[in-house]
C-alpha cells in the first residue's frame, strides 16, 4: 500500500499539444490541428513496476495490447518515489506520457494539472466496475483514472492459535480487545498492525475511523476518539506491541510468521508470502464496532490515466486502455497481485475460486477512496492522522488531545 503524494503544481491549458515525456524517445507524432494529424504508430507509458514478476507482466500486456492497436508503446519504469516528481515535472513541461499507472492516491494531485484526459469525455465504458473503484480514479466530480484491480484490508487469523485458546476470530471491536486479550500468552501478542509514521499507519486505522462512523474532515470527533482509544488500550493492555509504532506492513507480517502475533491487521498483497512460508491462516472483514455493520476499508492499488496529449494519440491511448482493462487482464493482473478485479462479475468469480480472497472482495462495495473529500489535501491530513496516532499509541498524549492536533492539519470548507 504506498504512501502519498506531497505538493502542489500550477494548473494547465487544457487540451495542449503534448510530445513524450522528458527521457523518452521521440515519437512520430503531430499535434491536433493546424495541417492535420499525422499517422500515430507509437505511444509512451510510464509507471513504477520496477519488481518481477510485475515487471514483465506489464511490459507483455503493453505491448500485446500496442499491438492490437497498432502501435509500439515505449514504457519507462521509474522507482517508486521517483514517478510522482518525473510526473509533475514533465506535466509542468506538458511532455506527459501517453499512460501512466499510478498509485491512486496520487491522481488528484496529477489531474489538477489539467493535463489528464477525463475519461467520460473519451467515452471509456465504465460498465461492469464497483462504483467505489470509480470513485478513487474520480477528481472533482470527474473520473481521470480506473484500476486494473483493488486492495485492501482483513483480519489474519492462526488458526492453531485461536483453536488452542478456544476462541473465535472476532467480528466487532468488543471481540477484538477481548480475543486479544486471551491470545497474548508469552512472547507472543494477540494482534500486529502497522501504526507506523506514515501513510502505512494511517491506511490501516482509517478502517477503524470510518466504522465508527468518523471522517477525515472531522478528526476530533467523538467517534474519532473512540476510534483511537480502542487502538491506544489494546496496547496499554499489552494484547498489542507498542513496537507497532515503528512497523510496516512487511513487518507486521513478520511477526504473524514468526508467531509473535496470533491475529495481524493486514493486506491482501500477504497472501502469496503466507501460502509460501506454509502458514496456517484464516482470513476474515475487520472487525467492526457493532455486530452486523460493513467493513469501511481505504482502497489501495493502482490506476492508469492517459494524458491531454491530442486527438489521434488520446484515441490510441483509449484504444490500449480498454485492452489493458479487458476481463483477461484484469484477471491475470488481479491473480499476480492478490488483488480484486475492478469489475464485480471479475470479483465475484474470484471470490468463489479462491476462498481467501473471499473477505476482501466483501469489503469492496463498501471500501472507500481516501482522496474523496480531501483531494489533494489528503496527503497533509493523512500525516497529521499518522502523527496523532503515534502520540497516542505511545503514551505521550491521550488520543483526544493527539487528535484535536491532527484537525489543524484539515482545511477550512
Amino acid at each position: 500500500m504506498p504512501s502519498a503524494p506531497t505538493g502542489r503544481r500550477p494548473h494547465l491549458l487544457r487540451g495542449s499539444c503534448a510530445v513524450a515525456a522528458a527521457g523518452l524517445l521521440t515519437l512520430t507524432s503531430a499535434c491536433a490541428g493546424g495541417g492535420g494529424e499525422e499517422e500515430v504508430t507509437s505511444l509512451t507509458a510510464m509507471d513504477y513496476n520496477l519488481a518481477e514478476p510485475q515487471n514483465g507482466t506489464t511490459q507483455k500486456m503493453l505491448d500485446e495490447c500496442g499491438r492490437q492497436a497498432g502501435v509500439e508503446i515505449k514504457r519507462d519504469a521509474q522507482p517508486r518515489d521517483q514517478l510522482m516528481p518525473r510526473l509533475l515535472q514533465s506535466a509542468s513541461q506538458q511532455k506527459l506520457p501517453d499512460l501512466m499507472l499510478l498509485d491512486n492516491p496520487n491522481l488528484p494531485q496529477m489531474a489538477a494539472t489539467g493535463a489528464l484526459l477525463p475519461l467520460d469525455e473519451a467515452g471509456f465504458d465504465t460498465d461492469g466496475y464497483y462504483p467505489s473503484v470509480l470513485e478513487v480514479g474520480t477528481h472533482e466530480d470527474t473520473l481521470y483514472g480506473i484500476a486494473p484491480g483493488v486492495n485492501g484490508l482483513a483480519l489474519f487469523t492462526n488458526t492453531a492459535m485461536l483453536d488452542e485458546a478456544g476462541v473465535e476470530p472476532p467480528r466487532t471491536w468488543k471481540e477484538l480487545r477481548d480475543t486479544a486479550g486471551e491470545l497474548t500468552r508469552g512472547e507472543t501478542k494477540g494482534l500486529a498492525f502497522s501504526a507506523i509514521g506514515h501513510e502505512e499507519g494511517t491506511w490501516t486505522f482509517e478502517p477503524f475511523l470510518w466504522s465508527n462512523g468518523a471522517t477525515l474532515t472531522e478528526l476530533d470527533s467523538p467517534e474519532a476518539v473512540e476510534a483511537l482509544e480502542l487502538w491506544s488500550d489494546l496496547v496499554e493492555e499489552g494484547s498489542v506491541s507498542q513496537s507497532a509504532v515503528n512497523w510496516s506492513q512487511a513487518d507486521v507480517n513478520d511477526q504473524f510468521l514468526g508467531e509473535r502475533a496470533a491475529m495481524m491487521i493486514n493486506g491482501s498483497w500477504q497472501l502469496p508470502v503466507l501460502d509460501e512460508e506454509g502458514a496456517e491462516y484464516d482470513v476474515v472483514p475487520l472487525p467492526v464496532p457493532e455486530a452486523g455493520a460493513a467493513p469501511a476499508t481505504p482502497m489501495g492499488g493502482e490506476v492508469w490515466a492517459v494524458a491531454r496529449n491530442g486527438g489521434e494519440r488520446e484515441k490510441k491511448s483509449i484504444e490500449v486502455l480498454q485492452c489493458l482493462l479487458s476481463d483477461e487482464n484484469m484477471r491475470e493482473w488481479a491473480e499476480l497481485n492478490a488483488y480484486v478485479p475492478a469489475k464485480e462479475e471479475a470479483a465475484r468469480q474470484l471470490a468463489e475460486d479462491d476462498p481467501q480472497m473471499a473477505p476482501f472482495v466483501e469489503s469492496v462495495p463498501t471500501a472507500r477512496s481516501r482522496t474523496a473529500r480531501l483531494g489533494e489535501d489528503y496527503p497533509d491530513v493523512s500525516a497529521a492522522i499518522a502523527d496523532a496516532v503515534q502520540e497516542a499509541l505511545a503514551g505521550s498524549g491521550s488520543a483526544e488531545d493527539a487528535l484535536a492536533k491532527a484537525q489543524k492539519s484539515v482545511p477550512e470548507s
